[in-house]
């Protein structure tokens, strides 16, 4: 197999006067939540800051935490946010790694199931934050910065969990779960592919479940190009062929721009 293409994305901070509008751009995960400033072409304003996901986390647990966060980065006009489940118009919809009691892969809380379904993220943000606020999800958000715009591009992240975003001559698709559909042995591909297997069954034969899970993907959705993102993509270096790019991580905060290009939320 080949060795996978880096696809290229600025990530040194702006030298010269940043140009406007400012966005600030959050990438939560269920790990940890980072964030940066960037000007109106793309270009980091300033270092990215990041804090670990505390469990169990409530939406106001959330939201405080992203205003501790960004309190130290430079002023910015407005927010984007990548969230870790299905985002419509700023309402969660689904928040599989933060209904759980102590992180993924802990029991499921009632409590906090229902404090999620249906919470107005980007409105309860954009408040707190008193700027204009949208939010999608963190794997739809990441495609907008990297994927070329042309034909059926499938974007994949690898990190705590498992997120995908589809997008069609540009335009993303709506938002599919395929991370929560069955794969093997019983279990779905977000816990078959997940930070946590990937550290209990060994590097090994967890990149051959990856290779398995994105020939079935493609055999599914017959891409074009998969972009493969998130802390763990760069285990699949040099184990993929010339239809998967693996792209830098730093795009979970990039596509904020491309979010308010897009003249709202994404569905």
């Amino acid at each position: 197999m080949t060795e996978l293409g880096e696809a290229p994305l600025e990530r040194a901070i702006v030298t010269s006067p940043p140009s406007s509008p400012l966005t600030l751009g959050v990438d939560v995960g269920g790990t940890g939540v980072k964030a940066s400033v960037l000007d109106a072409e793309g270009r980091l304003v300033a270092d990215r800051v990041r804090v670990p996901t505390t469990y169990p986390l409530t939406p106001e647990g959330l939201v405080e935490s992203v205003v501790a966060l960004v309190r130290p980065l430079p002023a910015y006009d407005r927010a984007s946010v990548g969230f870790p489940g299905v985002v419509r118009d700023g309402r969660v919809l689904t928040a599989p790694h933060f209904v759980t009691e102590h992180g993924p892969g802990s029991p499921v809380s009632g409590s906090l199931v229902s404090a999620w379904t249906g919470f107005e993220l980007g409105r309860a943000l954009g408040e707190a934050l008193g700027r204009p606020c949208r939010v999608a999800n963190d794997a739809d958000l990441q495609g907008l910065a990297v994927i070329a715009g042309k034909g059926l591009e499938l974007v994949v992240t690898l990190g705590t969990g498992v997120g995908t975003g589809l997008f069609r001559d540009g335009r993303v698709a709506p938002h599919l779960e395929l991370a929560h559909a069955p794969f093997r042995k019983g279990q779905t591909y977000n816990e078959q592919l997940g930070d946590a297997t990937l550290q209990r069954v060994g590097l090994g034969k967890w990149r051959k479940r990856l290779v398995e899970a994105l020939e079935n993907f493609h055999t599914l959705l017959n891409f074009d190009r998969c972009y493969i993102g998130g802390g763990n993509s760069r285990h699949a270096a040099g184990h993929l062929d010339e239809r998967f790019v693996i792209v830098d991580n730093v795009a979970g905060i990039l596509g904020g721009i491309k979010l308010w290009e897009h003249g709202g939320h994404l569905i």
